[in-house]
């Protein structure tokens, strides 16, 4: 009797062993993780391709552990609250505006200069890296650049508006920068969100539009106010922020790929984007828009004068040290 308990607990624990050495061994699935990008570009503009391919990239680099999920025509929330819904958990990955609690980015995200546009992949890298600090105290982190430094312009309802003399015209804005502009120029800024633009302009609440020409292409807003000032007075970057602990939770490896993805997005998106900048302009001429070009020293003029009523702007809100630094950069890059 004893030999056959013995033996039957030998052989029950050898079972149990084998069993958890055939657990402990067997191969275990990687975690997936899911990021919920919202945007406020809807699935015309050229820019949701830009992050359909960052998607593509994030799996292709993870094996599939990242998967991507766009929600675009702000789907998800408004565009004032990019802060609050990655800290909240509504998105992982967004636009970020002009908000208080990003005080560097709210004064330089969009700056008047006239940017080098072949340069344009390296500085946009080069003003994340800046606002990284900023961004990290509020739990975030740059992850993607949306740049409006080729295209952030300005339309009206009628041909041949001096833009340096707005004479009370309402004009719509999208931050402290662009309304300080529309005042030193005579007007009056009004703050609409992208999605309402085509609404607002239609039943006359605005008469000028400030607005990259993706943007306003892709809402279809030639076809109400088709006369464009072309003024290239705007160095412009609408980052798109991740939630930092989220990114952290990831790997190591899935960490660096997803960064290597976002880059590699940009540099794909940067000929696509032009091109189709370039061909909305060239098809609202074509269908009775006007486009008037800012003469080289009426522009010069115009970028300087801001500039400097800017800069006070600048150093209460990065400090003295870090205006410094996004100004030298700024001039480093710009013709």
């Amino acid at each position: 009797m004893t030999n056959f308990r013995f033996n039957t607990f030998h052989r029950l624990g050898a079972a149990t062993l084998l069993g958890t050495t055939l657990l402990w061994a067997a191969p275990v699935s990687a975690q997936t993780t899911t990021l919920r990008l919202s945007t406020y570009v809807n699935e015309v503009d050229i820019r949701y391709q830009g992050f359909k391919k960052f998607a593509e990239l994030a799996a292709a680099k993870t094996s599939g552990r990242v998967k991507v999920e766009i929600f675009p025509s702000s789907t998800l929330h408004g565009w004032s609250e990019g802060v609050d819904a990655v800290l909240g958990g509504v998105s992982d990955i967004s636009w970020m505006p002009a908000d208080k609690r990003l005080s560097c980015y709210r004064a330089t995200s969009l700056y008047p200069m006239v940017v080098d546009m072949s340069k344009q992949i390296e500085l946009d890298a080069a003003y994340s890296a800046l606002m990284k600090d900023e961004a990290a105290k509020v739990g975030l982190m740059p992850l993607i650049n949306s740049n409006y430094s080729y295209d952030q312009e300005w339309w009206f309802k009628t041909k041949d508006v001096d833009l340096a003399k707005l004479d009370g015209k309402l004009v719509r804005s999208i931050g402290p920068l662009v309304s300080m502009m529309i005042e030193t120029w005579g007007g009056k800024p009004v703050f609409i969100a992208p999605k309402e633009t085509f609404q607002s302009a239609e039943r006359g609440v605005v008469d000028g539009i400030n607005m990259g020409v993706a943007t306003y292409s892709a809402w279809k807003l030639w076809g109400v106010m088709p006369h464009m000032v072309k003024g290239n007075l705007f160095y412009g970057n609408i980052n798109y922020m991740i939630n930092k602990r989220k990114f952290e939770s990831l790997t190591v490896p899935d960490r660096a790929a997803v960064l290597a993805a976002a880059r590699e997005s940009e540099v794909w998106l940067k000929p696509e984007y032009e091109k189709s900048v370039d061909a909305s302009i060239a098809d609202a001429v074509k269908q009775g828009g006007t486009v008037t070009q800012l003469a080289p020293a009426k522009r010069k003029q115009m970028v300087e004068s801001i500039a400097a009523k800017w800069k006070a702007e600048v150093d209460k809100d990065c400090g003295p040290e870090m205006a410094n630094s996004v100004r030298a950069l700024f001039a480093k890059n710009a013709l």
